[in-house]
């Protein structure tokens, strides 16, 4: 069963005292099973932002925990900070991540608030999808009148805690109240303006959120409030859905910031976002200087941001992961308030900390010397699987020296998307650089188990056979996506820039030997499977692929050798 992954992103009103934030945190990182990925404290909103992940159990008890804690070291009565707030733990979000679906984080968000409420004595209110009225999905109600107000609204019967005490005790008044919610993943970005003014920074704000602004009759500005005719207030909505957003200035940077919330990176992604704030922005004769992710966000932000500009441009969008990362963030200024390092702001990357060194890691010469030690592995397979990624990145180099050739602009976006082909056999070709070893390395798991009793040996038996057959799947595979480079090789050969047709066909022969050396590994390992019909096939598989390998090899170099001339 595939372990389900869920995220909290609690914020806490402490953004100056790191001592008090590390107690917090210390309380997260002692519960087995959770990871802490970033923790992210702002001096003028007087508010940190803390992240972490794993199981569900866990990952509700280290919020539990870290909210009793906050309870104990904030004191609200004390609490002076920019940004909107009502509790010590002012909410604390889940959010599903992996193998588990919303309604299932939504119980999780409820049985947590219902803990709180009940041992802490906290008043809660659930919000988004734990939420137990319509009212109360949106976060922006259950904080309405903010900690100053919450001694009223407790007590009211329309916004009585959905948990916890209902009056404004001694113990309140030091906590307030937190909201605990289940939500999709939300980028919370600051985009920084070039003035002071926080009237014209809220001005842009209302022009791009979805809520927008009140419609007035006469002036815009102080004009009355229009009414439709049951007597409702008219609003008129912003440009941008799922996006949530006011102005403010920050004193640490002595500039006026629109600071927004985007609900739904499906509706509207980060990067249009920022362009129509930009838009909005200069309308108003004002700029964007850049922008700042507060919290962390999931790799594809960033990913789809960078190609959206390369688009843009006209370049090629078939390159590294790192490079497209850079566009992003020189593109939208992460940069302009302070280094922006993708290491410690991207989730996939922070949870890749601290796993296993992989061979794709090591440099060349240090992969080269693994190779030729007297561990068995990395063997002809990791090898030939190695082989095939570089005979696929020779094939996309010239797809992209082709998309900026001069002169053939019009043809950027063909080029572009066969860079991007290349991109993905290349990193797939890199994946089983590693999973040859880790498959060898499971034979070599299955030969050291028990052999005592009868039923130790029957299941060592088994251990080692479907241990095997694996190891043979996995070159096989290395096989199949190596002999898809092929069609890149071949289209590149003839259609891509001329001055690289040598570096085609050069990829035409590492993907040949790739090919042929992963076969090789197909039969040794086909030799050790019990299994007459299994091995039968995947050597028929295997056999017919390297007889089409030298065809295609010898096409793209007959290509290659006419175009040498």
């Amino acid at each position: 069963m595939t372990t389900p992954i869920i995220e909290c992103v609690p914020n806490f009103s402490e953004g100056r005292n790191m001592e008090i934030i590390k107690q917090i945190t210390d309380e997260i990182e002692k519960v087995k099973g959770v990871k802490l990925l970033n923790v992210d404290p702002g001096a003028a909103t007087n508010r940190t932002v803390v992240t972490f992940v794993g199981e569900p159990d866990p990952v509700c008890e280290a919020a539990f925990l870290a909210i009793k804690k906050a309870g104990t070291l904030i004191d609200m009565r004390q609490h002076h900070g920019e940004h909107p707030r009502m509790g010590a733990t002012d909410v604390c979000p889940l959010i599903p991540i992996a193998n588990i679906d919303m309604p299932q984080t939504a119980e999780y968000a409820r049985k947590l608030a219902a803990r709180v409420g009940a041992e802490l004595g906290i008043p809660v209110y659930c919000y988004e999808s734990a939420a137990s009225t319509p009212e109360r999905k949106n976060l922006a109600n259950c904080r309405a009148g903010e900690y100053e107000g919450l001694a009223k609204k407790i007590s009211a019967p329309a916004w009585r805690p959905d948990f916890g005490p209902d009056h404004f005790s001694e113990q309140v008044a030091r906590t307030g109240a937190t909201a605990v919610g289940a939500r999709d993943f939300l980028v919370a970005i600051n985009y920084n303006l070039n003035t002071t003014s926080v009237r014209r920074a809220n001005a842009i704000a209302f022009d791009v959120r979805e809520k927008g602004r009140k419609k007035r009759e006469g002036d815009p500005i102080t004009g009355k409030v229009a009414l439709d005719a049951d007597g409702n207030e008219i609003w008129m909505p912003g440009t941008l859905k799922a996006c949530k957003a006011i102005g403010w200035f920050i004193e640490e940077y002595g500039i006026a910031q629109v600071s927004m919330n985007v609900t739904d990176i499906s509706q509207t992604p980060v990067h249009i976002a920022f362009d129509e704030v930009a838009a909005k922005a200069a309308a108003r004769g004002i700029r964007v200087t850049g922008s700042e992710i507060v919290g962390l966000v999931p790799k594809k932000v960033l990913i789809e941001a960078g190609k959206y500009f390369l688009q843009k441009q006209q370049r090629s969008c078939g390159i590294s992961e790192e490079e497209i990362i850079k566009i992003a963030v020189k593109s939208m200024g992460l940069d302009d308030l302070k280094p922006f390092d993708p290491n410690e702001k991207v989730i996939e990357y922070l949870m890749d900390k601290g796993s296993a060194k992989q061979l794709i890691d090591m440099p060349c010469a240090a992969f080269a010397s693994e190779t030729a030690s007297e561990s068995p592995a990395p063997g002809g397979g990791s090898i030939s699987a190695y082989m095939g990624a570089l005979g696929a990145a020779l094939g996309t180099m010239v797809a992209n020296l082709s998309a900026h050739k001069p002169g053939w602009d019009a043809r950027w976006e063909y080029f572009s998307g066969a860079a991007e082909e290349g991109q993905a056999l290349m990193k797939e070709l890199l994946f089983l650089v590693d999973e040859d070893t880790r498959a060898f390395n499971k034979i070599m798991e299955g030969f050291g188990l028990p052999k005592e009793t009868e039923a130790e040996k029957t299941a060592r038996t088994a251990a080692i056979q479907t241990a095997t057959q694996y190891a043979a799947q996995v070159p096989l595979r290395t096989m199949q996506v190596a002999s898809r480079a092929f069609d890149l090789l071949e289209l590149m050969a003839k259609e891509g820039n001329p001055n690289s047709v040598s570096d085609a066909g050069v990829g035409a022969l590492c993907v040949r030997s790739a090919i042929l050396g992963a076969g090789l590994n197909v039969h040794i390992n086909a030799a050790g499977i019990k299994d007459p019909e299994f091995a039968r096939q995947i050597r028929q598989e295997a056999k017919a692929m390297a007889q089409q390998a030298d065809q295609r090899e010898a096409a793209i170099l007959a290509v290659v050798a006419e175009k040498i001339g």
